[in-house]
């Protein structure tokens, strides 16, 4: 058995995928294309094939153009009536623009991939302006995108290879969000390219390489190097880093530097070397905390990651033009069991060899087509037939009667070979070469196959024992592995694979890994306990409903006033069991949150990184709270981004926990503000950085702090970068926190039963407390949207209900001035006559209106947020309301303190930053809740001079409205 290192190779292992048209990207990049004979697609005339030199593995020829074209590489018009075009990614170029085509085709483009990861496809949508990353074709159809967690193959992490041999399993879930888009029946040809978030303990890396994604730049996107127009919405032209964003031309991307710096977002951005993630055995949603589907995706089956759609009654292959006909193409056993196809429409009288080119292109097979052969599909009857299950199409011309008569359904098929050149990578870092070409025999196994390997890796003082051969299968859903046994015949298992799928046979690579055995941790966040417990309580409640094991599970974290619970769990397949037992589990009554927490790495952070903690409130805001998740997932490390309904704050701020700096921004409205400013009120003593400034994204209906920190009445669609960067530059400013008991003496009776049978006893509050007429308008709304959550999804909708159940209570009179009594710094205060009592901190209540008014009194201090006071302030009913809400009045000044007791004699509305409830009759004493909160206000924006428009672009920001450009 021979065995040789490749020469070229260079050492591109590494995070994030290789870099568009680096000669470090594989040593077969600049090798010349293999001249194909067949038929074009699309509406180009087939040509003559260029002269020169070839791009990368492309198979390229000249075609006459029918329609305007623009070219791939400069995307630029194409003038005249020839192009070039390559048969298998349909990637068109100039001809003069040839000879500096760097980018892969999408047949050797899974083979250049540096560190696999997998994508993670969300539903079908319309994405406009978007190209598919497989065939380069527009997504004029519903196509997919990565937005969500993704699978990694992982080295020798620990206990990663403790595996039975043979045995194949999903790779570690590595959270990653980018920029793909793919059409539905091209995701099973899609790269694992997905950006890597996070480290799994091995293979770490000191350096951050730029992660290049063509295709998905605005048309007036400028060239990072050469300052041109790189963008293009008519073709998938140009390069842009899904980390710093730094935009290029696919060749000028060569000539930068390696080394991502993360661009404008640095200190925000969580840096992938700062995470590790240890959770080999979960699936590709549960790590990144996203809620799995209820519909299964296409081809997202549990053996199989073939998205290409089935055929069957419901799905018909088009009519053929004239003179053509459609063949049914499948790559192997799996495809025929699964029924999924490829579709190839080739003349009538075509060769057996273009027949064979045409199939191999179908499935973006770079091979030489003399290693393979189409065999007929048996049919049902012909199922027990051998001779008809081996029927080869006929070499040489087809006759017309001859090929009339041939079956619509072929099987693509390699042929015996006797050896084979195999590559197999190293699992660990500073290698000098890439990989190493082996010869493969009938004779070579598993283990001969290490020990040929192993002095040519440098490693030829070890023994063969200490390591072992793994098959990764590179799937765009999944990247699975299998560790071969020691005796087993690669050979046997190179058919085999090619038996099941050819395709899958290109997405396979062989890797020597360390058979060491490292005991590995998985972090689980376990919420929904009762709160109140011991440790010892909670570690018997969970083995009582999971039946943890004690020897592989301790709980390392305790928050006893939030009823969570943290576990340390020392085997990944007794994290996987509890798991899935504890997300389906209850106790008490109460359904248990169950998610997957990163370790983050605090002694890695660069000085001046200040990680950005995002938590989002999906529900606020219609639907921009989605998108807002998804883009922040995609502008910063999506571990630093919390989707609130699926934990809460809790698990994101003990991830951050040990960070000695980090911010936090929430999106949502003046309740989620108070439900994260609570929570961080609960841990701040268990934080490293015990007072993270908040900045507000409003996403609500009134946002009145938001507001008052000139984040705006609400969010309206601006560009998320630009509300990351305004979060950068804010000032830090101190807001009052303060902190109502709530103690029911007796319970309501009689027309009040309608209060609440367990009111919470202490709550805290930012913006206002409001007790009376403004409670009970916020009391209705909440019910109402309770009853019809779909209604309530534009900011628009909602105040209009708030008006109409206003004016259902136009004529309401409670003498709210008799049901309460008011104590200011222990002294009773008189109230006049009013029906609703509010108690505010901000100058901003009811969506922006100064409640307080700004006439000067000598009785009081002038209000401020940070002055340790509060302002009470009475309305006398709705019309009241609206008068202050207009600007025409202000409210009824009646006192000023820092403690406050009221005295409640009848079950009452009362609501806290817009989070309402009806509290029974006692006593409500509101104080000062301790150290005031870090907020960030946003600066004030500077007023941009008038400059030429050359200046504006290349400071990438809109000229001036009053430029004549």
């Amino acid at each position: 058995m021979a065995a040789a290192a490749e020469p070229g190779a260079r050492d591109w292992l590494g995070g994030g995928s290789p870099r568009t048209g680096s000669p470090t990207s594989s040593p077969d990049l600049g090798a010349g294309s293999r001249s194909r004979s067949g038929p074009g697609s699309g509406p180009e005339r087939s040509g003559a094939r260029p002269s020169g030199p070839a791009a990368p593995s492309h198979s390229f020829r000249k075609v006459t153009l029918t329609k305007p074209t623009f070219c791939h590489l400069c995307s630029d018009f194409i003038w005249g009536l020839a192009g070039i075009l390559c048969d298998v990614c349909n990637f068109m170029s100039h001809e003069k623009c040839l000879k500096h085509v760097k980018t892969p085709c999408t047949s050797v483009a899974p083979s250049l991939v540096r560190v696999p990861v997998a994508h993670c496809f969300g539903p079908p949508g319309l994405y406009k302006r978007r190209f598919c990353s497989v065939c380069r074709k527009g997504l004029e159809a519903p196509g997919l995108r990565c937005e969500g967690t993704a699978s990694i193959p992982r080295g020798p992490a620990p206990g990663a290879w403790s595996l039975l041999p043979g045995r194949p399993r999903p790779a570690c879930g590595q959270a990653a969000v980018c920029e793909l888009h793919v059409h539905p029946d091209c995701v099973p040809f899609a790269c694992s390219d997905c950006r890597q978030c996070h480290q799994d303990g091995h293979r770490d890396h000191d350096a951050h390489l730029h992660h290049w994604r063509e295709g998905t730049l605005p048309s007036g996107a400028r060239c990072e190097l050469c300052r041109k127009t790189c963008g293009s919405s008519d073709v998938p032209a140009g390069v842009r880093c899904e980390w710093c964003g730094v935009q290029a031309h696919s060749v000028c991307s060569a000539a930068l530097a390696p080394e991502c710096t993360f661009g404008r977002l640095r200190t925000l951005v969580l840096p992938p070397a700062c995470v590790r993630l240890l959770s080999r055995n979960f699936s590709k949603m549960h790590c990144f905390r996203i809620p799995e589907s209820a519909a299964p995706e296409p081809g997202d089956g549990e053996d199989s990651t073939d998205g290409s759609v089935p055929a069957g009654p419901g799905r018909e292959v088009g009519a053929p033009e004239s003179g053509k006909q459609t063949l049914k193409i499948f790559d192997g056993s799996d495809a025929m069991q699964r029924n999924h196809f490829r579709a190839v429409t080739v003349p009538r009288l075509a060769r057996s060899q273009e027949v064979l080119v045409a199939a191999l292109r179908a499935y973006y097979i770079p091979e030489d087509p003399q290693g393979f052969q189409l065999q007929a599909l048996p049919t049902p009857v012909q199922l027990g037939d051998t001779t008809a299950a081996g029927k080869v199409w006929s070499a040489g011309p087809a006759e017309e009667e001859g090929c009339r008569a041939a079956p619509e359904a072929w099987v693509l098929r390699a042929l015996p070979r006797t050896q084979e050149i195999l590559k197999i990578y190293p699992a660990w870092l500073k290698v000098g070469v890439a990989y190493v070409s082996i010869r493969v025999t009938p004779q070579s196994t598993a283990r001969r196959v290490v020990l040929e390997v192993l002095p040519l890796l440098g490693r030829q003082a070890e023994g063969v024992e200490g390591f072992q051969l793994v098959e990764v299968l590179m799937g765009s859903r999944q990247v699975q592995r299998t560790v071969l046994a020691d005796e087993e015949p690669l050979l046997d298992r190179l058919r085999e694979i090619r038996q099941t799928s050819l395709r899958q046979m290109s997405q396979t690579r062989f890797y020597v890994a360390e058979s060491r055995v490292l005991t590995p941790r998985i972090s689980l966040f376990v919420g929904g306990l009762p709160p109140g417990l011991s440790p010892q309580e909670y570690r018997s409640l969970l083995d009582e409903a999971v039946a943890s094991k004690a020897a592989l599970v301790t709980v390392s974290h305790v928050y006893s006033a939030q009823g969570a619970v943290v576990l340390d769990v020392a085997c990944f397949a007794e994290a996987e069991r509890l798991y899935m037992l504890v997300r389906d589990t209850a106790v008490r009554g109460r359904p248990l949150t169950v998610l997957v927490l990163p370790e983050v790495l605090h002694t890695k952070l660069a000085p001046d990184c200040r990680p950005l903690l995002v938590f989002v409130n999906p529900r606020s805001g219609g639907l921009k709270g989605r998108d807002l998740l998804c883009s922040f997932r995609k502008l910063l490390n999506p571990h630093q981004v919390f989707e609130l309904t699926n934990g809460g704050p809790l698990p994101g701020l003990h991830v951050f926990s040990q960070l000695p700096r980090f911010r936090v921004l929430v999106c949502g409205g003046d309740g989620t503000v108070g439900w994260v400013l609570a929570a961080l009120e609960d841990v701040r003593q268990r934080l490293a950085c015990p007072e993270p400034a908040v900045a507000i994204l409003p996403l609500g209906t009134g946002n009145d702090l938001g507001r008052v920190l000139r984040w705006g009445a609400g969010y309206s669609g601006e560009d998320p970068f630009s509300v990351l960067l305004s979060v950068d530059e804010a000032d830090a400013v101190l807001v009052d926190r303060w902190t109502i008991l709530l103690d029911a003496h007796e319970a309501a009776g009689g027309e009040d039963s309608e209060a609440d049978a367990e009111p919470p006893k202490i709550v805290q509050m930012s913006n206002y407390c409001g007790i009376g007429i403004d409670a009970e308008l916020s009391l209705d709304f909440h019910q109402a949207r309770e009853e019809e959550p779909g209604k309530f999804t534009s900011r628009f909708h909602n105040k209009g209900v708030y008006v109409r159940v206003g004016l259902q209570k136009i004529s309401h009179s409670r003498g709210l001035h008799r049901a309460l009594r008011l104590q200011v710094e222990q002294q009773e205060v008189e109230l006049p006559s009013i029906e609703g009592l509010i108690f505010i901190n901000i100058p901003s209540w009811g969506s922006g209106a100064d409640l307080w008014g700004s006439d000067s009194d000598s009785r009081f201090e002038k209000p401020r947020m940070d002055d340790g006071l509060l302002e009470v302030v009475g309305v006398t009913g709705v019309v009241h309301m609206g008068q202050v809400q207009s600007g025409l009045r202000s409210g009824i000044r009646i006192a000023q303190g820092s403690y406050f007791r009221v005295t409640l004699l009848k079950a009452t509305p009362v609501q806290v930053d817009g989070e309402p409830w009806v509290q029974a009759p006692g006593h409500l004493i509101i104080s000062a809740a301790g150290p005031k909160v870090h907020m960030l206000r946003k600066a004030k924006q500077k007023p941009r001079k008038a400059g030429p428009p050359k200046d504006a672009r290349a400071d990438g920001v809109p000229a001036p409205e009053g430029d004549p450009k």
